[in-house]
């Protein structure tokens, strides 16, 4: 029962811990290259996985895309000439966070949109069921309507 545990525990904290998606062949001989790699591969997004950086993902394309940063700095460009590189290749959407322009501005007002268009949705629901719940609209029942009503409730007992 212990060793089963602790197999549990060993697989639970494999999974918890974060991916090493840069393999051993990639890594450069220089630390201070290696280091700029790393920087420049956190701040690009893998076309892949959408939401995880280079640096992070096990895809073929991600590692592509580390091996074309490493032959960027490798041939001497500086962080911003690797980046405009990428970027020219692949847009703005390689970067995990876009800059600020007319190109990406759905992407940065777009969620605040959504979010006032659902608040503005939600309030107006809850406004139009305040009324009905009210009983606002309605008339009370007359004495024919009274009496077909009572007959129609004793016909289902």
């Amino acid at each position: 029962m212990t060793r089963l545990l602790l197999a549990a525990l060993l697989a639970l904290s494999a999974l918890s811990s974060p991916a090493l998606a840069v393999q051993p062949d990639e890594v450069l001989p220089d630390p201070a290259l290696e280091t700029r790699a790393r920087t420049i591969s956190q701040e690009l997004r893998c076309l892949v996985c959408q939401n995880q950086s280079i640096d992070d993902s096990n895809a073929p394309l991600a590692r592509d895309l580390r091996i074309l940063v490493r032959d960027r700095l490798k041939a001497g460009d500086s962080d911003d000439k690797v980046m405009e590189y990428v970027t020219d290749r692949y847009g703005d959407y390689v970067l995990l966070r876009p800059p600020f322009k007319a190109t990406t501005l759905v992407l940065w007002i777009g969620p605040f949109a959504v979010l006032l268009l659902g608040a503005a949705g939600t309030f107006l629901f809850l406004r139009g069921r305040r009324g009905v719940a009210a009983g606002a609209d309605t008339a009370p029942l007359s004495a024919d309507e009274r009496r077909r009503l009572d007959a129609l409730l004793r016909k289902d007992d």
